[in-house]
């Protein structure tokens, strides 16, 4: 039996070592790069996605999404929608029903692309469902993280200018590791059988997890 536990506390996760992508990244910046970009992607069945927007520090004020981010095991690209737009290689991308799209609350991310350009995304699988079935009530991507791997993913540039004219070097890291740590946590699930899983509570009583099975799914 595999025991994984139900929920994680913040104080628990900041005594965690920090994990972070250590792959390949990649900035699309200039709509000449996007083909060859997703011509890459096109080759695997699974890819971990995420987006980010400038925050807004002002009441009525927002932006729409300058950053979205899809990653492999070891590469991920960053687009940067806010230079390029939302071409139709991606569109067709996220649209295309043999490629998965790993995400976390997806629902809002689809939502606030689609106010660049209309599309209808295909094979998206949903983290915070997914972990449901093995027990796991946390669903921010952190604690999900910390729970199945015990490291921390830092959150230290959230609220950063992504359309800022250049990205930091930390704002390319955290990026790519949040699009990247989602492929992580879906890979890591799909190799555990969720009848095998015992979820431990706070007080270390040990709980069966109901017996559902889940449907598993280059340089350029």
């Amino acid at each position: 039996m595999i025991e994984l536990a139900q929920s994680i506390k913040k104080d628990e996760i900041n005594e965690l070592p920090i994990e972070r992508f250590e792959g390949r990244i990649f900035e699309i910046d200039q709509k000449t790069k996007v083909k060859a970009a997703v011509e890459y992607l096109k080759n695997y069945g699974a890819i971990g996605f995420d987006t980010e927007t400038r925050p807004s520090f002002k009441k009525g004020v927002s932006y729409k999404v300058a950053l979205l981010q899809l990653s492999t095991d070891d590469t991920c690209f960053l687009f940067r929608l806010n230079k390029i737009g939302f071409p139709q290689e991606l569109r067709t991308l996220l649209q295309n029903t043999k490629i998965k799209k790993i995400a976390l609350s997806s629902h809002d991310d689809i939502a606030a692309l689609r106010r660049r350009a209309d599309f209808r995304p295909a094979n998206f699988v949903e983290i915070q469902k997914m972990v449901k079935e093995y027990g796991i009530t946390d669903q921010s991507l952190q604690k999900i993280y910390a729970i199945l791997f015990e490291k921390k993913i830092s959150k230290s540039q959230r609220l950063s200018n992504w359309e800022s004219a250049i990205l930091t070097d930390k704002q390319k890291t955290y990026a790519a590791t949040d699009a990247w740590t989602t492929l992580r946590i879906y890979e890591k699930l799909i190799d555990i059988n969720p009848d095998n899983v015992v979820t431990i509570t706070r007080n270390d009583d040990a709980t069966q997890m109901p017996q559902d099975t889940l449907a598993a799914a280059g340089n350029i």
